[in-house]
């Protein structure tokens, strides 16, 4: 039986947090999320969102995610992309290939890398150091997002840096406690000092222990991932939150999810740390040519409830509850209402679609994410979509707003509110139709060279 909408919001106090005036607790969020009608948590989230960031632009990127190694110590049942070292399609791009890539990232005007790759042993410390030298040297104007809170326990783990130990990949957590903190500062402020700008939220997946044991086996804890951030944010440099959802997991692991990222902002914001995070992405997990995905899927027409959503249920952990179009704008609305201390919510069109992902526009997200000229870990498990700057133009002025393109920091770049704008330059849109925009062949086995053809003015998908 539906509950009256008066009663909802008087138990909730929903009015009082659109004005920024209260904060949603876990149980309210739960009703919310429930009992909410689809398209008044919407307008919830809307009212937020225009609060927060006016009425009137909505905001997207370019940049490019350079994967620049498949290589991987960890054992994520999610993943489709990961390659072990002697695999025939393994790779590490070199500092020159990477270079490649932002000559053609400047060629249309982006403004950023995300750097992220597998959690590779291999690499020593000077790869990394060297890398992000050169590109910060030959390269000034180009901001470097790069390396995940998972790719950091990595480092700490293997990475050899004199006074510091070392133990095996996936073994960060065998070194005492101080050490392991003292070796990831270190880090830190290396990486920064030969060029890191911010950190991306990518790794986070699902925070709820039981959930984080079955999908990322060898991959950073809950603590460790948000250890990293906090450290991250004292020495200055921002980053993003994530959520991966729509697998084994219940409604209350969601929420849970996002009030560690909340408690966490709390933090920076009252020690006032240089850094924060900037931006909350969640996208729904994608099942195509990965383990997990070979597990039984749950009928939401069934009488039974998801297994998921009892930790006794002899299915916990064995079945998969795959999130559709409501359920992923009803997450994200949420999010927007629950998120009160987080800047922007990003919209992630990646994985749901163009359509999808504007219409998550009117459930609280300010931002399209990336126009991004290449993404091969999602497109790994089955899912493409692509969007160039004329079409995320055109999707965000359909949906009512003006695009605007912006920087890692939430600054406005370009406002295009006049009919020089890159959507309304567009005279047959049947013109615009994109092929396939990333192509990751074998590589040779002399450089693990990853072969690509871009298309000069196809551009895709979301940054994080």
């Amino acid at each position: 039986m539906s509950i009256p909408l008066p009663d909802l919001e008087e138990r909730t106090g929903i009015h009082q947090v659109i004005a920024g005036k209260a904060r949603l607790s876990k149980q309210q969020a739960l009703d919310i999320f429930h009992n909410a009608p689809l398209f008044t948590l919407g307008k919830w989230a809307t009212q937020v969102a225009n609060r927060i960031h006016g009425e009137k632009i909505r905001t997207y990127v370019i940049d490019r995610n350079i994967n620049y190694t498949n290589v991987c110590s960890a054992t994520c049942t999610f993943c489709a992309f990961k390659r072990k070292a002697g695999d025939h399609d393994a790779y590490t791009l070199d500092a020159e290939q990477i270079h490649q890539k932002i000559d053609q990232l400047l060629a249309i005007g982006g403004t950023q890398i995300l750097l992220q790759g597998g959690m590779n042993p291999q690499l020593p410390l000077p790869y990394y150091t060297q890398l992000l030298s050169s590109i910060q040297t030959k390269y000034p104007q180009v901001h470097i997002h790069a390396f995940s809170p998972p790719e950091f326990v990595e480092f700490v783990a293997v990475l050899d840096i004199p006074g510091f130990p070392t133990t095996a990949a996936g073994k960060s957590h065998t070194l005492p406690e101080e050490i392991w903190l003292k070796k990831l500062d270190h880090i830190l402020k290396t990486f920064k000092e030969a060029g890191l700008n911010s950190i991306p939220g990518g790794g986070a997946e699902m925070f709820a222990q039981h959930v984080r044991k079955r999908i990322g086996q060898g991959k950073a804890t809950t603590e460790q991932w948000l250890t990293v951030m906090s450290q991250a944010h004292k020495i200055g440099l921002s980053t993003s939150a994530t959520m991966m959802f729509g697998h084994l997991e219940s409604i209350e692991d969601r929420i849970d999810h996002m009030l560690l990222f909340r408690d966490a902002q709390d933090t920076a914001l009252q020690q006032h740390y240089p850094g924060k995070y900037h931006a909350f992405i969640a996208w729904p997990y994608q099942p195509e040519n990965t383990p997990l995905g070979k597990l039984p899927q749950y009928d939401p027409e069934s009488d039974e409830p998801f297994p998921g959503e009892n930790l006794d249920h002899p299915l916990n952990g064995k079945m998969l509850r795959l999130a559709g179009a409501t359920d992923y704008l009803r997450t994200q609305a949420l999010s927007r209402l629950l998120l009160d201390n987080i800047h922007s919510i990003g919209s992630s069109w990646v994985t749901m679609g163009p359509h999808i992902g504007q219409t998550a526009l009117a459930f609280g997200a300010s931002d399209m994410g990336s126009v991004m000229m290449e993404e091969n870990v999602v497109s790994s498990a089955g899912t493409t979509y692509a969007l160039n700057e004329q079409l995320i133009c055109h999707l965000i002025r359909d949906a009512g707003f003006i695009p605007a393109q912006r920087d890692n920091d939430y600054n406005i770049l370009q406002t295009h509110d006049t009919d020089r704008a890159p959507d309304l330059q567009v005279k047959d849109w049947s013109t615009m139709r994109i092929k396939a925009l990333h192509h990751q062949t074998d590589a040779p086995s002399s450089c693990h060279e990853s072969q690509e053809a871009v298309e000069p003015t196809a551009l895709t998908i979301e940054g994080q």
